[in-house]
């Protein structure tokens, strides 16, 4: 059981707690915060009931997969956490970047804005609305002309 917990305990310290319900054991594993702010997801607890022979056979498995996951969403959070401050760093460093170049030649600046794209006139883009209205009238007048031709 303890070799299996190792990994985990090289990070935070763990609680454990063992109790008898019934006739079974239940077996508590709470990993500790390490710092303020930490994400609730590390200290997610795991909780194992059983007999006496099947925690002694099948406890150390489950720990195992438990300290396994616990690692690798470790390990996820630092890796997003990592890619998250240096996307702050770059951006920070273009708008510093940017501002500098602004200051500096204030044409340069107007160059690096986009100019907004040009309003689209009505008689080159046609509206979905106005091709409904100019059918229904043709579909009227095809009625009434069915209509009188049947009369």
């Amino acid at each position: 059981m303890f070799v299996e917990l190792m990994p985990l305990l090289k990070e935070r310290t763990l609680l454990i707690t063992v109790a008898r319900v019934d006739e079974k054991v239940r077996v508590n594993v709470i990993p500790a915060k390490v710092k303020e702010g930490e994400d609730h997801a590390l200290t997610t607890p795991v909780s194992v009931t059983g007999s006496a022979e099947e925690l002694d056979s099948e406890l150390g498995g489950h720990l195992a997969s438990y300290v396994d996951a616990h690692l690798a969403l470790g390990n996820s959070l630092a890796e997003a956490k990592a890619e998250m401050d240096a996307a702050a760093k770059a951006a920070r460093q273009k708008v510093k970047t940017t501002q500098q170049a602004s200051k500096a030649n204030p044409a340069v600046a107007k160059k690096d804005e986009s100019p907004e794209p040009p309003a689209p006139t009505a008689d080159t883009t046609p509206s979905l609305f106005a091709a409904q209205q100019n059918a229904e009238p043709t579909t009227q007048a095809a009625g009434e002309v069915e209509g009188e031709a049947t009369s």
